[in-house]
């Protein structure tokens, strides 16, 4: 299969006739199958050239497990378990999650940015979580291809090795597609399986996966006009994964909006919104219908009168530079208030991971703490009710 030119457009989405990567896109790691293409490990013309086009990744937190199928644990042999594939960075933060040491455990496995674990339990450090993943035989590429096709049609390698054997094993399954989705598309709902090379003798393969997108990654035909910074991805992709949407002349809250790309996809929708930041907003989008800027903090806002007399906002939307458990003592004043209905916020983590806070977050009835493909060291927080 011809390698394709990677454009990387900030997101992807999936439909059954296009055609597939050949790697795992950014997530394909300068470690893996440098010079495989011979057998002393000096890469061929062919294997040269690839690696001139592909840029340098991450390396790998511990060393690949030097184990063959047979000897992985009883738990990953004899039944089904859980993969956590790690945000792009955040394999430390993965593992402080979920409160696992070192590359291996009594209910834990780490394979490059894949952690496996005996139980499924929450993760917002994952990027995507493989349910009921499963260790497979597959002796040949056209074998692993029938074991894979027997189980459901569509699928993603995420190679950690044998990145060119998994190419040829997705070659033979029904094409899938990463192309940019347009926002305000709903996220593809054809379930989307995700597998890996163990081995040349097994793989792992899990049907269902959290994430509708390949290996969690969405992105979108991006505006390079009218936006005024790439903060609007993020929002653009919370309101996606979440299904939900402002509608026309509600009333949302941008807080710490400057410059104004949350502020834009808002006022996009139709809705009203109260931009709030102490520094100026562009003027094109102060300008927008139904934009009102105030130059000031959001955290001085009341939340028994911001929203007018009588009047419960619809909408609030931070991505104020602040700590977290700031940011938790806000969203704590307005719930206990009941003047808003949504939320979604951006958790930035500056310096040191507060994951206290991020799981006094995670512990809100009814809302979901999410790593966003356009997340950095940040996490996202929502509420809709």
């Amino acid at each position: 299969m011809p390698r394709r030119k990677e454009t990387r457009p900030s997101s992807a989405r999936h439909e059954p006739r296009q055609e597939p990567r050949q790697e795992s896109g950014r997530r394909a790691f300068a470690w893996r199958e440098r010079g495989a293409d011979t057998p002393g490990g000096k890469p061929t013309a062919p294997a040269r050239q690839r690696q001139e086009r592909e840029p340098e990744r991450e390396t790998p937190l511990f060393p690949l497990p030097e184990l063959s199928a047979g000897e992985l644990p009883g738990w990953m042999r004899e039944g089904a378990f859980t993969g956590y594939l790690a945000a792009l960075g955040f394999l430390p933060e993965l593992m402080a999650e979920l409160d696992f040491e070192g590359p291996a455990g009594a209910g834990h496995l780490v394979y490059g940015d894949l952690v496996f674990a005996k139980r499924e339990r929450p993760a917002a450090w994952a990027q995507n979580i493989w349910r009921q993943a499963r260790l497979l035989p597959a002796p040949s590429i056209g074998q692993a291809a029938k074991a894979l096709h027997a189980m459901q049609r569509n699928w993603w390698p995420h190679p950690v090795r044998l990145a060119r054997r998994a190419a040829l094993v997705a070659e033979k399954l029904p094409k899938v597609s990463a192309r940019p989705q347009v926002f305000g598309e709903p996220a593809p709902c054809a379930p989307l399986g995700s597998f890996t090379l163990w081995d040349e003798t097994a793989l792992i393969a899990a049907v269902d996966c959290a994430s509708p997108y390949p290996d969690g990654q969405v992105c979108f035909v991006e505006d390079h006009v009218s936006a005024p910074s790439r903060a609007y991805l993020k929002l653009w992709e919370a309101l996606t994964l979440l299904g939900a949407l402002p509608k026309r002349g509600e009333l949302c809250l941008d807080l710490g909006s400057c410059p104004g790309g949350w502020t834009w996809v808002l006022a996009s929708l139709g809705a009203s919104v109260f931009s709030v930041d102490r520094a100026p907003i562009e003027a094109s989008i102060a300008a927008m219908p139904g934009v009102e800027y105030c130059q000031g903090s959001g955290f001085g806002l009341d939340p028994r009168t911001a929203g007018g007399p009588g009047a419960r906002v619809d909408w609030l939307c931070s991505d104020m530079a602040c700590y977290p458990a700031r940011l938790y003592e806000l969203v704590t004043r307005w719930l206990e208030a009941d003047a808003c209905r949504n939320f979604v916020c951006t958790l930035k983590c500056q310096g040191e991971t507060d994951f206290a806070t991020i799981a006094a977050f995670a512990a809100i009835p009814g809302s979901r703490v999410l790593h966003l493909a356009h997340n950095k060291h940040e996490l996202t927080w929502a509420l809709i009710r």
